[in-house]
Formats: structure tokens, C-alpha cells, sequence
């Protein structure tokens, strides 16, 4: 029998080059709802992006983590861990789909907190319209807005702003520690 929802046990672990498909797939349908409830359709069928997925699986100090509830996988997160300067990043976090509003993130990021006691700065992304995303990031875990890319404010990934609509956009957080 497992514990209550409030009770369980939230842990992380590394996640596999076996286990990456998965993670990719849950990581999709996870961000996908939002997409879908801001514009009724994901236009491509994978958001985010293979290619970005693919790019944080692969950066330089990624880590791919997996979330577990009792020792049941319910999520997952990409860090990027920079030991010299001790900035670090959330390139993506989820809770799997059917596990949404469970407290599962909150649990999630008090657990990749504690594994990264060092971190002097968290540094995170989200859409404009992910407004669940804002909220935990800034209500749940602390975080405060300091930047949005848009158009006329690219992001650093972007080289200029046209390529990019005008109704766009990204929030960057950063978390103190």
C-alpha cells in the first residue's frame, strides 16, 4: 500500500540512455498541455522541440534526472551544473501528465535543491502563456522573473528579433540561493 499523496516519498535519480525515449515522451505530453489549452493544437506534435530536447540531454554538465514517488517514475528534469561558478540551470522540468496536482513538483524541486546544496543561482525558462509554470516557479519554488524575451528582446539563442512572432515570448527566473 502506498502512502498518501501528501505523504510520499519523492527521490531522484539518473536517468539512462535506456530510459530516454520515455523521458522524451512524457516530457512532450506534459508540456504539450498547456500548448494545447493556449492554442488548441500543438503544430507540429512536439513540443518542446526534438532538437532542444536532444541539445539538453547532450550539453555540457547535463544532468537527466529522473522523478520518482515511491520508487514509481512520475517525472523528470534536465540540469545543467556549472561546479566553478556554482550558476545553475533548469533546462526542463515536468510531472507526468496523470500526476499533475499531486504536489509532486513541489516535492521534485525541495529534492533537486538538496541534491545541488552548492547551487549559488537557479536560472529557468518558461513560455509566456504557461501560466501553471509561472506560478509554481514564482509562488511554489521561490523564483522571480528577471527577463522576457520576445520579439524586440531576443533571447541569447536568438541573433535577431524578426525571426520570432510578435506574440511570443519567454520568461527567464532566477532563484537566489
Amino acid at each position: 500500500m502506498t502512502a498518501p499523496p501528501n505523504q510520499s516519498r519523492i527521490t531522484l535519480d539518473i536517468a539512462t540512455e535506456a530510459d530516454l525515449p520515455r523521458f522524451r515522451w512524457d516530457l512532450g505530453e506534459a508540456f504539450a498541455i498547456a500548448a494545447i489549452e493556449a492554442f488548441g493544437s500543438t503544430e507540429d506534435g512536439s513540443v518542446p522541440s526534438d532538437a532542444d530536447v536532444t541539445a539538453s540531454f547532450e550539453a555540457p554538465n547535463a544532468e537527466v534526472l529522473r522523478i520518482l514517488e515511491d520508487g514509481r517514475w512520475v517525472g523528470g528534469a534536465v540540469v545543467s551544473i556549472d561546479i566553478e561558478t556554482q550558476h545553475n540551470s533548469l533546462d526542463f522540468f515536468f510531472v507526468r501528465a496523470g500526476e499533475i496536482g499531486r504536489g509532486i513538483g513541489r516535492k521534485a524541486w525541495t529534492a533537486i535543491e538538496k541534491r545541488y546544496p552548492a547551487t549559488k543561482v537557479w536560472t529557468t525558462h518558461t513560455p509566456y502563456f504557461e501560466k501553471r509554470n509561472i506560478h509554481f516557479y514564482i509562488n511554489v519554488c521561490g523564483f522571480s522573473i528577471v527577463e522576457y524575451y520576445n520579439a524586440r528582446h531576443p533571447g541569447p539563442e536568438h541573433s535577431a528579433g524578426p525571426d520570432l512572432p510578435e506574440d511570443s515570448g519567454m520568461f527567464r527566473f532566477e532563484k537566489r540561493m
